[in-house]
């Protein structure tokens, strides 16, 4: 069962229709939903992220990302959920989810992370857990800026807006 979310804050809008790139030629018309479905494990894990917010009183603003968003939109399912957080490492967050969980009875999870490597384009540290049978990936918001001569960017934790913007939100 799927259920509209009260999880997202702000009004999505959704864009619908064909567009002719020449005279006879279309591209296959992709419906965007105005809402958010949940499934019940969505749900949990939306409600057990909050509750850790609130029990240890964090004051982070947790923002659902990438490709789950895209996919939701879309009517799709998808395999994890980005969550981007505000004024803590993923791995702080993690952290503090495994103590809710013990604090609950209930068992703590593994926490896998990814550090930063510029390297090979990863330019914060990402954590990883598993929360109810789905991966979630925790991330800080940030902000790429881009040298006049280079497709590389350099990467700083940001503001949700400089993270809203720097996302490609092509379907």
């Amino acid at each position: 069962p799927h259920r509209a979310s009260s999880f997202f804050s702000i009004p999505i809008r959704a864009f619908t229709g064909v567009s002719g790139m020449a005279a006879g030629t279309h591209k296959p018309t992709v419906e965007v939903r105005e809402s958010v479905e949940l499934t019940e494990e969505e749900e949990r894990i939306f409600a057990r992220l909050l509750d850790v917010v609130r029990h240890f009183g964090l004051g982070t603003q947790l923002r659902v990302a990438g490709g789950w968003v895209r996919d939701k939109l879309l009517g799709k399912g998808s395999a994890d959920i980005d969550i981007a957080l505000d004024n803590m490492t993923g791995q702080n967050f993690c952290e503090r989810v495994n103590e809710y969980s013990k604090f609950m009875g209930e068992e703590q999870k593994g926490i896998g992370v990814i550090q930063c490597n510029p390297d090979q384009s990863k330019h914060l540290e990402t954590a990883r857990m598993l929360i109810y049978g789905i991966w979630i990936d925790f991330v800080n918001l940030r902000s790429e800026k881009y040298a006049e001569n280079s497709r590389i960017p350099t990467v700083e934790i940001g503001t949700a807006k400089e993270d809203a913007l720097r996302r490609d939100l092509t379907f």
